[in-house]
């Protein structure tokens, strides 16, 4: 008999940061810097994708059970 899978790790808890961190109102509330040209926030919003990929591959590789 194999035991219930439970998410009761503590790494499900990174998760919130990919939801909390673009909440943030002060960190891109400003037109500059700019990268390549682009303003701020447009570049920030791609920024915060590439966060949420990295936090779900640590969080992924953190709770997956070895086979």
């Amino acid at each position: 008999m194999t035991t219930p899978r439970t998410d009761r790790s503590p790494w499900n808890w990174l998760l919130l940061l990919p939801i909390a961190v673009p909440l943030i109102p002060a960190l891109f509330n400003a037109v500059e810097p700019r990268l390549f040209g682009i303003p701020l926030f447009y570049w920030l919003q791609l920024a915060f994708v590439l966060l949420s990929v990295a936090v779900t591959l640590v969080v992924y590789h953190m709770t997956r059970r070895a086979r």
